[in-house]
């Protein structure tokens, strides 16, 4: 019952061992509200949701903190670019309105909400505190040219590179800032003085002058505020290792904290074999994906993958998960129907099955786990085949198990309105009754009837699969 997770920062698999027996407390990197969500955005969400579900099946008191960075220089010029097109739109009102975008994207994927959801905004006192202390032990100095701006001294702190195993003397200068006033190119900003051209409202009092804190910050004084100096996980993208997470483990270090004991990185998505970017023009946006699927599809395929692997988008991804849910749907509507009226109608406890925890606990090892979903679906419908009820009853308890902890329950409320549902239960009577139609018309000889009922079937978009246990069918895509 050992959890293994593969640690970012010591590039091996290590067993999960909490700080506090039965509790974790995880960080997760949460947008920065410039812009609409796109699928990586989705998916990394979802990722931790799942390690989340994980660990409270596991017996955990999981609290998990997801941020929301609402002040940032992209913010600040995404504004000002709408503005000087005529728009009256406030820094904030953006952020504000593009965050609801993320929420209403995670909702609709079934990614449960965080224990709690700072804003940067909210906790400017706790960044300058930080970068306070980071100045009175050396590690940080403001600019001497009356900027305002505080910088890390990267040189001041020995380890600075250890979680992406680099040398300073290989890394690329720091973006963040206008390099005037830094002692070393790579220096990071911890706090920016407000510029002529910024609006006052993005700017607060601080000892070094008016301004905002830097993006890395941020996570810093956010995750010390509410797990403490020192806890269980730190996730976020791959995308985050470098500059953003090397930058807070070294400023949350540098500053005395433990900080966090395990990093984990979720892999990024492609798009038809191309990263993904806005230069490319091929970014999938979450709207735009929520249009082309149910979202149980949407959230099938985007956490049926190892959650460290990338994963590529493209114009089959969402009919193969789709086809997926569908024998998985076929299943419960199968059994049910089935064992209704008899004595194995309720039978068989939700269960997870050995194998599917031992790859959950194996580095959160969906697609392994995944197989031992559908491996169970195919044993269901074979003793179903073979009218051993209660060999189905329990493979029907494993299987809403091990779907409802990776949120992909098709019975669950949040995945059917009462009009879905009905229409499900509706096409599988119909579609019941003309295989068992066939199936007789087989034992009779009367091949020409049996193909008539599956051409019938075929062109109304119904799938069949005719097995040795038996005619199993699906939705065509």
């Amino acid at each position: 019952m050992t959890v293994r997770l593969y640690d970012t920062r010591a590039q091996a698999l290590r067993d999960f061992r909490p700080i506090t027996d039965g509790a974790v407390g995880m960080y997760v990197c949460g947008p920065t509200v410039q812009s609409s969500p796109h699928i990586g955005h989705l998916r990394s969400a979802l990722v931790y949701d799942i390690l989340r579900r994980w660990f409270t099946h596991r017996g955990y008191d999981v609290t998990l903190v997801r941020n929301v960075t609402d002040i940032d220089d992209k913010i600040l010029v995404n504004s000002s670019a709408a503005q000087a097109e005529g728009s009256s739109e406030q820094w904030w009102a953006l952020a504000y309105r593009f965050e609801l975008e993320f929420t209403a994207g995670y909702t609709a994927l079934g990614v449960r909400p965080p224990t709690y959801e700072p804003r940067a905004t909210a906790s400017i006192p706790q960044m300058q505190d930080l970068i306070r202390r980071l100045i009175d032990t050396g590690h940080a100095y403001v600019a001497g040219d009356e900027s305002g701006d505080v910088y890390f001294d990267v040189k001041s702190w020995p380890a600075y590179g250890e979680l992406t195993r680099q040398s300073i003397d290989n890394m690329e200068p720091a973006a963040d800032a206008d390099p005037r006033a830094k002692r070393d190119a790579r220096d990071f900003a911890l706090w920016k003085g407000r510029k002529d051209d910024e609006p006052e409202s993005a700017s607060w009092p601080s000892p070094w002058g008016d301004g905002r804190p830097g993006w890395h910050i941020e996570c810093s004084a956010m995750s010390e505020r509410y797990l403490g100096t020192n806890f269980d996980i730190h996730g976020g993208g791959l995308d985050l290792r470098f500059p953003h997470h090397e930058n807070e483990l070294a400023q949350s270090t540098a500053a005395g904290h433990a900080f966090a004991n395990y990093w984990v990185h979720n892999g990024l998505v492609n798009v038809n074999g191309q990263k993904m970017s806005k230069s490319l023009g091929n970014s999938v946006y979450a709207a735009d994906l929520l249009g082309q699927a149910r979202p149980l599809v949407i959230r099938y395929y985007l956490g049926a993958a190892h959650y460290r692997s990338t994963i590529d988008f493209n114009d089959g991804s969402l009919a193969e998960a789709e086809a997926a849910l569908e024998r998985i749907s076929g299943f419960f509507d199968r059994v049910d129907r089935r064992l209704a009226s008899t004595r194995f109608a309720g039978v068989g406890a939700p269960v997870i099955p050995t194998a599917f925890a031992e790859a959950m606990d194996d580095d959160l090892a969906v697609p392994q786990a995944l197989g031992v979903l559908h491996d169970t679906v195919r044993s269901g419908n074979a003793a179903l085949d073979a009218e051993d009820l209660e060999a189905a009853a329990i493979a029907r308890g494993q299987v809403l198990a091990m779907t409802n902890v990776l949120g992909i329950n098709p019975l669950a409320p949040e995945w059917n309105t009462a009009g879905d549902t009905g229409a499900r239960s509706a096409l599988s009577a119909l579609v019941e009754r003309l295989l068992d139609d066939r199936q007789a018309a087989r034992a009779n000889r009367d091949f020409a009837s049996a193909d008539r009922i599956r051409d019938e079937l075929v062109g109304a978009g119904i799938t069949i699969e005719d097995t040795p246990t038996g005619a199993h069918w699906s939705v065509e895509q």
